[in-house]
């Protein structure tokens, strides 16, 4: 991909700058505060998320049915489809990035690089962060600039005030700008603390969230020549913050282990 997404993502941070397939250059940014006066519904939301995502899924190397990627994916959140409300779909997409991402329409993509580099603890904590973006409505926001973008409206000078059918290119662009969104800081916390619950309530290790964020941390600090990664950062809470957050809930929780040094491995662990 050559521009990745979190129709929004855990990481917040895994926007990496030498991306593979998507590369249809950022529409111009048009939007005015005027742009509020927008008609845009969750439903709006969904159905957009949806497109783009369609698109995505034609744009970008999927995994098979019964590629390893997609067999560890399914294994491990296969019995998650039904989550806390929402139908979600997943897939994995063979990408060089470390990334994935969730959309208002509950699908969640996850990148095979950042399944290299997690364990499945790891990557429980990051798709439930990716679900709390969901749960939290994050996305609609996002997908309203990203819709304004891809068609080249100002809500305050255009004709109409509702949303209208985009024609593939534009769904492309939508696709792009969406990716290119980021979270408050607050919408991370609250995704944050869902995650946590997420794994606490499963009985899953919720280790593997301070670990997720150790190792993001350390990737920040590897990527001092990968301006697009350290923007992202920037962009959002600090990863060792972060981990120490939910090392002190885990702490509190009596459910702290200590995982002794985290590192990146230096082989796949999706093998």
């Amino acid at each position: 991909m050559k521009k990745t997404v979190f129709c929004l993502m855990f990481i917040g941070a895994m926007h990496l700058a030498n991306a593979q397939k998507i590369n249809l250059g950022k529409a111009a940014s048009v939007i005015s505060n005027g742009a509020k006066a927008l008609s845009f519904t969750n439903e709006d939301a969904v159905k957009l998320s949806k497109e783009s995502v369609d698109w995505m899924d034609k744009n970008n190397k999927v995994a098979g049915t019964k590629d390893p990627y997609t067999i560890r994916l399914n294994k491990l959140f296969g019995k998650h489809k039904s989550q806390d409300g929402l139908h979600l779909n997943y897939k994995v997409y063979l990408v060089k990035d470390i990334n994935a991402f969730a959309c208002a329409d509950g699908s969640v993509r996850v990148f095979s690089s950042l399944m290299d580099i997690m364990t499945d603890d790891e990557l429980l904590a990051v798709i439930g962060h990716e679900i709390g973006h969901v749960k939290n409505q994050d996305t609609k926001d996002a997908m309203k600039s990203a819709y304004l973008k891809a068609a080249a409206l100002d809500a305050a000078s255009s004709a109409s005030n509702t949303v209208t059918t985009l024609n593939d290119s534009q769904v492309g662009k939508m696709a792009n700008a969406f990716l290119d969104a980021s979270h408050s800081k607050k919408q991370e916390s609250e995704a944050d603390i869902y995650s946590y619950d997420f794994m606490k309530t499963n009985k899953y290790n919720v280790v593997g969230a301070y670990t997720a964020f150790r190792k993001l941390a350390l990737l920040s600090e590897e990527g001092t020549q990968q301006s697009g990664f350290q923007k992202m950062f920037n962009s959002h809470p600090d990863s060792n913050k972060r981990a120490e957050a939910v090392k002190k809930r885990a702490e509190k929780d009596g459910l702290w282990k200590d995982p002794g040094t985290v590192a990146i491995p230096k082989t796949k662990l999706s093998k």
